[in-house]
């Protein structure tokens, strides 16, 4: 054959690709895409949570959802809901928020900057707890005094034989003040109790990791997952105290609002290896994309109306039982609210039976948390706009809360659940691929991505064995192929090298 034929014959030849077509989808793993937040819910300060989350730059979700765990923990065990004058359920106002994100999706600042208000608030509780203090001293003393005294008068009357002299009531020595908590980073369940015992209007439990505490209730102390089972509704509750003498402590109102954030590396291990008890059922969750960029803010939130809201929210009275003693008062749902709850209800029992257990469980704790949400809204409304207290729930409120359920937080916790219930390797994969296709590697190699710069990155696939499955993953989806080289001419150990399809970068 000539030259000329054999040129001819090459350019003629069918291309051969050697690729096959790669499965895009391993990129989210078959997780569900994310939801935009609807902000009726939060009335006016929907544009105020928008400023504050352009300040730090990230989703508005993260800040709205703080923003709603602490509204619920200021208003806490002062306030109830009632769907239906002819039932006697009730439901307190508690609500858990956790956040999903990369340690990069800076949902920790959205938090802080909604919660730091809280600590001015609770800084004004201290200057007054001091001087509570200095008060209870001073009877302290006298009451030792007085009681010191009739201690002499009764020795005198023993040894006479005279009647015993009464005690006089300001020998009796007072209960010590308690400092107002608006905010527990971290606490044991007895801690936990001491502070409720004290702080009968709840308080809020802020953990920047869920994740440790979700794992660790029962690591310290047993009883402390149902401690926080029951703190979800809020319940009177009783601890057995090691000092007998003083009897059990009495908490009236065992409620908690919790908030925290969770990565998604560690969520099936936090959310799956957990009794089914419906403890994590009880989250509503948001879980949004990380902003693409980083832009410079337009303008300044305005922090000092979250905190007035919180300071409004904070100084609502208790109601009065027939004794005098502090009782929290019951809002009705209005008319109309009451017949769309009605209506809701039934839609919301119509569960998809091919759901997941999990996700079941939290569709059916979505009724209280319909309520739980209309009552926050009412409240922010008032807190915001002031004017008369509100004394029904009415159905706006209501309708936002069942649109907030329906088109956010069921999506969401679809998303998280279905996150963590897929195999690790494919979770692994996936985030391999998203750090392939981040990088735009065209080739990777076994060992180089275990050592800096990428191990930072990777660091759920340190383990080789967790490398190698993600990896065999990866070219069972088209993504990768085995490509073993060495350096130089040498006889040494075959490279771990892997060629990347052109084809996850828009290539052919």
């Amino acid at each position: 054959m000539t030259a000329a034929k054999m040129r001819e014959a090459f350019d003629s030849a069918e291309v051969v690709n050697i690729w096959t077509k790669p499965d895009l989808s391993v990129l989210n793993a078959g997780r569900r895409e994310p939801v935009a937040m609807p902000g009726d819910l939060f009335g006016p300060a929907w544009g105020l949570l928008g400023d504050i989350a352009e300040g730090v730059c990230t989703s508005v979700d993260y800040p709205a959802m703080s923003f709603l765990a602490v509204c619920a923990s200021l208003i806490g065990g002062k306030r109830r809901v009632k769907p239906y004058e002819t039932s006697s359920w009730a439901e307190p106002c508690i609500l858990w928020c956790g956040v999903v994100g990369d340690p990069s999706s800076r949902k920790s600042p959205a938090l802080d900057a909604v919660t730091d208000r809280l600590r001015d608030i609770e800084r004004d509780h201290t200057e007054r707890h001091k001087a509570d203090i200095r008060s209870y001293q001073e009877q302290a003393e006298r009451a030792k005094a007085s009681r010191s005294e009739w201690q002499e008068a009764m020795k005198k009357a023993v040894k006479s034989g005279d009647a015993s002299p009464a005690m006089p009531s300001d020998a009796v020595e007072p209960d010590e003040p308690s400092r107002r908590r608006l905010m527990v980073m971290d606490a044991t369940p007895e801690a936990m109790g001491a502070i409720l015992a004290g702080n009968p209007q709840g308080t809020l439990h802020f953990r920047d990791e869920l994740a440790g505490w979700l794992t660790s209730f029962d690591r310290y102390s047993p009883g402390g997952r149902e401690f926080w089972l029951e703190a979800y509704g809020g319940r009177a509750f009783a601890f057995d105290r090691k000092n007998l003498s003083k009897g059990p402590l009495q908490i009236s109102f065992n409620g908690v609002s919790v908030l925290g954030g969770i990565q998604p590396a560690k969520m099936a291990a936090a959310l799956l290896q957990s009794p089914d008890d419906g403890l994590v059922a009880r989250f509503l969750w948001a879980w949004p994309d990380k902003l693409p960029t980083i832009r410079r803010p337009r303008q300044s939130a305005d922090i000092d109306a979250i905190e007035n809201i919180f300071r409004r929210l904070e100084s609502l009275p208790w109601g009065r039982d027939q004794e005098g003693r502090d009782r929290y008062v019951i809002l009705p749902l209005s008319a109309v609210a009451a017949d769309i709850f009605e209506r809701w209800e039934q839609d919301n029992a119509q569960v998809d039976e091919d759901a997941t257990a999990l996700f079941k469980s939290f569709v059916g704790k979505m009724n209280g948390v319909v309520l739980r949400l209309a009552l926050v809204a009412e409240y922010i409304r008032w807190a915001w706009l002031g004017g008369d207290e509100p004394r029904e729930v009415s159905d706006d409120s209501l309708i936002a809360a069942a649109a907030f359920v329906d088109d956010y937080a069921k999506p969401m916790a679809e998303r998280v659940y279905g996150d963590a219930a897929l195999p690790a390797v494919e979770r692994n994969a996936a985030v391999l691929a998203r750090y392939i296709c981040k990088s735009r590697m065209t080739s990777i190699n076994k060992r180089e991505l275990k050592q800096t710069p990428h191990k930072s990155k990777l660091p759920g696939l340190r383990d080789q064995r967790v490398m190698d499955e993600a990896i065999d993953f990866l070219v069972s989806a088209g993504w990768l192929l085995p490509a073993p080289s060495r350096d130089g001419d040498t006889s040494g150990r075959v490279r771990a090298d892997y060629a990347v399809n052109p084809a996850v970068h828009g290539g052919v």
